[in-house]
């Protein structure tokens, strides 16, 4: 699946891609199809932060190594290999400590990255706002402040005037300690804005706010243009939308909220789940979650786990849900042949053989759709309405905005999609 968006990528002329080596274990905790699986992300996130993977280097260890990750004889051949090819960016799959980084930057003589530092750097280039900027600084900040190395230059001039330092302060405590004033200024800002935020949310009236939430780059923001007939931005690339949008929509008689959220991915920075409280709030403060999965990704239902694991870490797990399956015009499977005995895979198996499987079992209804052709659509948007109705007349039993229905006039047929209005 990455290989293929990654050949379209290259082929943009107009981008100068720095050359990168890709560096995973297999562990006792990580097998090596988990491996793989693991290095075809890192591979893409690479290639959305501007790099270009020239190699992946792997090693089996029962547990990463305390000093350098990996073992002493392939750091060697990871340093020969990227001096004789002149690379100048290592990335490992797993966040490295700062001794790590520290040794490993002195070995290899090149810019070491861990998973979480790439996807900082991601967030860095698609924060547009001025509140995703900050949110992102913030997480970036605490993420440096244990990995600063005496190899750090200052990050502005020393602090002058009697008292403002202690004697004998070396460059890295005074690095050290405009970082951590920078943090806390940081903080206070957030809070500000996160007080405008939470004022915005209070003042918008007696709808249901309905959250589409879900792996990055599952289609979160394509469903959102599609319903909401509004121009969020959307692109084929990881962490496409940071920045929290909403939307009022109405499906028949009934108006909602809609909210696009930032994607959720395995391994998700603790950094980033912090800074981001306030988008996360977004979440938390919905009456119905839209859970959007790329059906055509061979590890979706790995995807869907690592949702649920973030919606528990923010409290967000129990809340009425939608399980909106996307991209089923990218779906596809192998057939096996009359002869072939070999048992079956996931490979094998069909969209209607997956849909009797769990999902027909799923406690939260279920739809499957493609948000680009627009597949499924009218059945997804009766869901979507008898899910909300539930909730508007639970909370808003003698709300007057909520007009009367006239079945005559709206009646849904098989083939007419719910138009919005």
């Amino acid at each position: 699946m990455y290989k293929c968006r990654k050949e379209i990528y290259v082929r943009k002329k107009d981008h100068n891609y720095e050359k990168a080596v890709l560096v995973g274990l297999i562990t006792q905790n990580q097998d090596e199809d988990k491996l793989v699986e693991y290095m075809d992300e890192l591979d893409f996130l690479a290639l959305t932060a501007g790099a270009s993977v020239v190699k992946r280097f792997t090693q089996k260890l029962t547990q990463p190594d305390s000093k350098t990750f990996i073992g002493s004889g392939k750091a060697q051949e990871i340093r020969d290999y990227v001096k004789e090819n002149h690379i100048g960016t290592v990335i490992f799959d797993d966040e490295l400590t700062p001794s790590q980084l520290k040794n490993l930057e002195k070995e290899m003589e090149v810019k070491i990255l861990d998973r979480t530092n790439l996807i900082l750097d991601i967030f860095a280039q698609r924060a547009q706002t001025s509140y995703a900027r900050t949110q992102v600084e913030l997480a970036q900040y605490q993420y440096l402040l244990p990995r600063l190395t005496r190899m750090w230059t200052h990050l502005e001039r020393q602090k002058g005037g009697i008292g403002m330092r202690g004697p004998g302060e070396t460059e890295i405590e005074t690095d050290r300690r405009i970082i951590r004033d920078r943090i806390t200024l940081l903080k206070e800002k957030l809070k500000t804005i996160d007080k405008q935020m939470s004022t915005q949310r209070q003042n918008r009236g007696k709808m249901v706010r309905v959250a589409l939430v879900g792996y990055t780059n599952v289609g979160k923001s394509t469903l959102m243009n599609s319903i909401s007939k509004s121009e969020v931005f959307a692109e084929d690339k990881l962490f496409a939308t940071l920045d929290t949008t909403v939307r009022k929509v109405v499906i028949g008689n009934l108006p909602f909220l809609l909210t696009d959220t930032v994607g959720f991915i395995r391994k998700l920075p603790t950094q980033l789940v912090e800074s981001f409280k306030s988008t996360l709030d977004e979440v938390r403060e919905a009456d119905l979650l839209i859970h959007v999965v790329d059906i055509s990704h061979e590890s979706f239902e790995d995807h869907i786990n690592s949702v649920n694991q973030i919606l528990v870490e923010i409290e967000a797990h129990q809340k009425p849900m939608i399980m909106v399956f996307n991209k089923i015009d990218a779906f596809s499977h192998e057939v096996k042949e009359e002869d072939d005995l070999t048992p079956e895979t996931r490979k094998n198996i069909s969209l209607e053989e997956w849909k009797r499987t769990w999902m027909s079992k799923s406690q939260y209804p279920t739809v499957f759709i493609s948000a680009l052709t627009k597949d499924n659509f009218p059945e997804m948007k009766k869901m979507i309405y008898d899910e909300v109705l539930k909730i508007h007349i639970s909370r808003f039993p003698y709300n007057d905005f909520l007009f009367e229905y006239h079945e005559e006039e709206e009646e849904v047929k098989e083939d007419q999609p719910l138009e919005l209005e």
